[in-house]
């Protein structure tokens, strides 16, 4: 594992930074809960995608290799309503927005999981799995419908760290006054559905139904990770009841440890109010919506530099000055490749040491809990070092190519790829640079002509405050 620096974590079970240690030696079983797939995800559903591939980025950059599984729910009642919408089967709303969030994911860089199971995928082991905690006692059936015993499992409420009386009176409230009939105990929880009208379901020895919302992500995490796995993320509201419940099942059925790591990532807000962004409030923006408005790399940037536990406060401005960033990082990286036409062949050791430094700072930064923000201020040092040598008298080739390197290193963990999104060729790049030159020389007719010759090839420049910025029409 490269640098001395040990990688700390904050664990919502313990309330504290741990030191990280993988059950396997340099392998990370990482397990994220996907979306419900039944419409488009909001950039709140995108934030918790943004948030652990940037932590899983960085674990790769520390020399992980990640397994990384994140599901789809693809069954459920809102899938049942969508189809009903949209006068089609429930499979193709899943197969529809599932293909949709893969294209939002993908303008984000988000990097595809190992695997994406579907619920649908592991029907027969969900039946085992609840079969097993029935005879366990731990489970038990009401007319076709299985609940699990909260209480048997002697530790419920820790990971949402409430006592089970209020636990009590908090799942009165969120369940019909049927179904809490039905229940020995309100704080029991569903396993298995039996089948309503116009459902789909599955045989089972309960009748026909389908599995309760929990059951699912247990069972996937442990068919593809193990009984016991590193790391479970999700967003903070899934800490209650969603994650409290894959623990007790999947402890009662393994007896074994489910997670080491438990980590959340905060919401996305919006408003002067910052309410949380949820579609059930109705105030949300979806990620394809933001990202027909706005350069990819910047919504990706401005989703990934905040650090993961914190809420993001979702603004226009904000995206704005994430592009003004994104921008920077472009142009100090063109001006450094412009350099290669007069660097002397060789190495400044001088600029060698300093990108060590840097590289230390960084991990040093941000294996403090993936601190992305004490990351950036890494990032900023090292773009004043970009652009200090790109102004330098002489420049060494090979140092111009290793400052080049460590930026897209850097970036890359943030999920911003300059060498990707940059479509413009290196001759494209130069002249970019060279009219930057003549504007401050005030030759503003060579300016002007680079301009018309760019435009000719379709590249189109914005002069802003903060360097020019291009894009191709």
């Amino acid at each position: 594992m490269e640098g001395k620096q040990l990688l700390r974590v904050y664990n919502t079970m313990t309330r504290q930074k741990e030191t990280f240690k993988t059950l396997q030696p340099n392998v990370v079983k990482m397990y994220v809960c996907g979306p419900t797939v039944y419409n488009y995800i909001h950039i709140g559903n995108a934030r918790s995608a943004v948030a652990f591939d940037t932590i899983r980025r960085y674990l790769e950059f520390r020399g992980y290799r990640v397994d990384y599984i994140s599901n789809f729910t693809d069954i459920g009642e809102k899938l049942a309503r969508t189809a009903e919408a949209e006068q089609i089967s429930v499979a193709a709303v899943a197969a529809k927005y599932i293909a949709i969030f893969n294209e939002d994911t993908g303008a984000l860089n988000i990097e595809p999981a190992t695997y994406h199971p579907r619920a649908t995928e592991s029907i027969p082991e969900i039946i085992a799995f609840v079969s097993d905690l029935i005879d366990k006692g731990y489970a038990y059936e009401v007319e076709g419908d299985v609940y699990f015993r909260a209480r048997r499992y002697t530790n419920y409420g820790e990971l949402s760290h409430q006592p089970l009386d209020r636990l009590e009176v908090g799942a009165s409230q969120r369940t019909a006054d049927e179904e809490t009939a039905r229940k020995e105990d309100p704080v029991d929880f569903a396993l298995w559905k039996a089948q309503k009208p116009g459902e789909v379901a599955w045989d089972s020895p309960w009748g026909p139904g389908s599995p309760g919302w929990h059951i699912e992500c247990s069972v996937m995490a442990g068919k593809y990770l193990g009984e016991t796995i590193d790391i479970h993320g999700g967003g903070e509201d899934l800490a209650f009841p969603h994650h409290e419940n894959e623990i007790a099942q999947s402890e009662s059925h393994t007896g074994k440890k489910f997670v080491n790591y438990w980590l959340h990532n905060g919401f996305v807000t919006i408003g002067h109010d910052d309410e949380k962004m949820s579609k059930s409030l109705g105030n949300f923006v979806t990620a394809h919506e933001v990202l027909a408005k706005y350069d990819h790399q910047a919504v990706r940037f401005f989703m990934s530099a905040t650090h993961y536990r914190r809420p993001i406060r979702y603004t226009e401005d904000g995206i704005e000055e994430a592009l003004n960033e994104v921008q920077r990082f472009k142009i100090a990286r063109a001006n450094l490749l412009y350099r290669r036409r007069d660097a002397i062949a060789g190495v400044d050791q001088q600029i060698t040491a300093a990108i060590a430094t840097a590289r230390e700072q960084f991990i040093e930064a941000m294996d403090d809990d993936f601190n992305v923000q004490n990351g950036l201020v890494v990032l900023h040092d090292f773009l004043r070092l970009m652009n200090n040598y790109a102004a330098e008298e002489i420049v060494h080739l090979d140092s111009i190519i290793d400052l080049v390197k460590q930026l897209e290193t850097f970036l890359s963990i943030f999920g911003v790829n300059l060498a990707q999104e940059d479509h413009l060729n290196s001759d494209v790049a130069d002249l970019i640079v060279q009219r930057n030159v003549a504007r401050a020389a005030k030759d503003y007719a060579t300016s002007d002509r680079i301009r018309d010759e760019l435009a000719a090839q379709g590249v189109i420049l914005e002069d802003t405050p903060q360097g020019t910025r291009w894009r191709q029409q």
